[in-house]
């Protein structure tokens, strides 16, 4: 796998000072931004709405990467698109109609994507592999940052990367596969090795005080996969 991306989740900045966090984590080396929005419904806690994306655009070209943890999904998503979002990711479970909605995000001109919780089956992915541009394995129950990496994801990793490279094989195109909780620098490589792409760290890039030391650590642990 040629291209590895590393995502920092703004839920582990400082957001008194979020124009700040999210230039200063491009700059040692980040390549997306991760953005959890939780609605107090789908899971237990409550973060940030469409007015907290767009006001971070102006700081950053790079991709912005939207988590949906909300019920229901729609009115959200169209509203992030809007407000600057290149990539909108929902859970199947909070949708009445998937492949609808995939589609109303695609329309908006974003990427999109479904995200798979750690008991979600991967049958979800069966019938709209056309629509995704992105699949987010979650390797800790959504809602909250800075819980520890389920180990069974692996395996989940590794059988999702069988499917997209089966996908993407006879029909071509680019799915992205990201991995998001409990990512840090002694378990990247793990889980590049099992296929993931992208990967999301928020309290262990946020949570230390030098950002490209971490993010450096990180690159050089990849860099020991694609060697492997």
């Amino acid at each position: 796998m040629s291209q590895f991306r590393i995502a920092p989740s703004i839920l582990s900045a400082d957001f008194a000072r979020l124009g700040d966090e999210v230039r200063n984590v491009i700059a040692a080396g980040a390549d997306v931004i991760h953005f959890d929005v939780m609605d107090n419904h789908y899971v237990p806690n409550l973060t940030m709405g469409p007015m907290f994306c767009q006001a971070i655009r102006p700081h950053t070209t790079a991709p912005i990467d939207v988590h949906l943890m909300v019920k229901p999904v729609d009115n959200l998503a169209a509203a992030f698109a809007k407000a600057g979002a290149d990539i909108i990711t929902f859970h199947p479970e909070a949708s009445d109609h998937i492949d609808r909605t995939l589609g109303l995000i695609k329309d908006a001109g974003c990427k999109a994507g479904l995200v798979l919780n750690p008991a979600t089956p991967l049958s979800f992915l069966d019938h709209v592999m056309d629509k995704l541009d992105m699949v987010l394995l979650m390797s800790v129950n959504p809602g909250f940052g800075g819980q520890k990496f389920i180990p069974q994801t692996l395996a989940k990793v590794r059988a999702v990367r069988q499917r997209i490279d089966e996908y993407t094989a006879q029909h071509g195109g680019e799915i992205w596969l990201e991995v998001d909780g409990g990512i840090k620098v002694d378990n990247i490589a793990e889980v590049a090795a099992a296929g993931a792409d992208t990967f999301v760290a928020g309290s262990a890039i946020y949570g230390q005080p030098d950002y490209k030391a971490v993010i450096d650590a990180m690159r050089a642990e990849l860099a020991r996969v694609q060697r492997a």
